[in-house]
């Protein structure tokens, strides 16, 4: 069984090959073309431009993917394709492409969320080992949600936020600062330098917004405002860059993580899955694995590598691997890009 995934949502464009053999499940190739050297002049993501690059990427990049893999397209079971959410532009590549293909080469197509295919990206090298019920924290540029999944297919949303995601509040920070683009990496590097005597940690105190809440949903906006806020009222910040993103990280961290195990104990998660591009975070992933340690009983943790955290195909055809075992598979007419594509 061999499962072609494409994925073009945001700004890079990808494909994949993904196969099982009884009961082993392993990642044959995973190409991607990253476009962050052309929108970081910009400090985000220009849709159009995306939508081009993606054009210009879409058949070399899945021609690479075949090729690593060792077959053809005759050799190949299904297509899925990420059909949603993203931006429309780049999406529309990446699914006319697939529908192309599937009409061309006579397979059935799969259309994969982009959420479910970042769950799925939790299970590369873990699917033997994660227990249901499970719940998955997906941590990206566009995305921050809390999923309980009782099974394979079976999700049901505990939390989301309710304007910026996580990894968008980094973007707006960096950008805040002048330090770079993406803003995940480089906040986190520069928080690191804290540990270096030159850079005593100082009493700047930013707020965890809706930390405390009843429910599970997240906001980082405010966040994001309150950083402006303290950046303005300090003369002497860029002395202070690392101070900053210290705190601000730090800040985004203590709500994921409290609100995480409390869901997780609410819903009864026998395995916390940490994933999307944020997942790449190394003190995300230290501070969520050391507090499901501490705070779960029997909990595992789980997160994917580096590989499959930012936007990439193996995660498309994982999840479309899935689909296609429960016999979940559709025709080429029948699929179409839907920016709002609800898991």
């Amino acid at each position: 069984m061999k499962i072609l995934g494409i994925e073009t949502s945001c700004d890079e464009t990808a494909a994949a090959v993904v196969s099982k053999e009884r009961d082993n499940i392993k990642v044959l190739s995973n190409i991607v073309s990253s476009q962050i050297d052309i929108h970081k002049k910009y400090g985000g993501v220009i849709p159009e431009i995306a939508a081009r690059e993606h054009v210009l990427q879409i058949l070399p990049i899945i021609d690479k993917a075949l090729n690593k893999a060792g077959i053809n397209h005759k050799k190949l079971d299904a297509i899925a394709v990420a059909s949603g959410p993203g931006l429309i532009t780049s999406l529309q590549t990446g699914v006319e492409t697939a529908k192309s293909l599937a009409f061309a080469w006579n397979k059935p197509i799969i259309p994969v969320n982009h959420v479910e295919a970042h769950i799925y990206s939790g299970f590369i090298d873990n699917y033997k080992k994660i227990k249901f019920p499970a719940l998955v924290l997906t941590v990206s540029g566009g995305h921050t949600n809390l999923v309980f999944m009782r099974r394979h297919g079976k999700y049901e949303k505990a939390g989301e936020t309710r304007d910026d995601a996580a990894g968008e509040a980094f973007d707006k920070a960096a950008k805040l600062m002048n330090i770079g683009y993406p803003g995940g990496p480089v906040v986190s590097a520069e928080a690191e330098k804290i540990s270096n005597i030159q850079y005593p940690i100082s009493n700047i105190s930013l707020p965890r917004p809706m930390m405390h809440t009843k429910d599970f949903d997240f906001s980082f906006s405010g966040l994001k405002t309150a950083l402006l806020y303290e950046l303005r009222k300090d003369k002497d910040w860029k002395k202070k860059v690392p101070d900053y993103c210290h705190e601000f990280q730090q800040a985004v961290i203590d709500v994921l993580v409290y609100k995480t195990i409390k869901a997780a104990k609410k819903f009864k998660a026998k395995s916390v899955i940490l994933t999307g591009g944020v997942s790449a975070n190394q003190e995300l992933r230290r501070q969520l694995e050391e507090s499901v340690c501490r705070d779960l009983d029997k909990v595992e943790f789980f997160t994917p590598q580096f590989a499959y955290t930012t936007d990439n195909a193996a995660m498309v055809a994982m999840a479309g691997l899935f689909h296609f075992i429960s016999g979940d598979i559709s025709d080429w007419r029948k699929v179409s890009a839907d920016c709002n594509f609800e898991l």
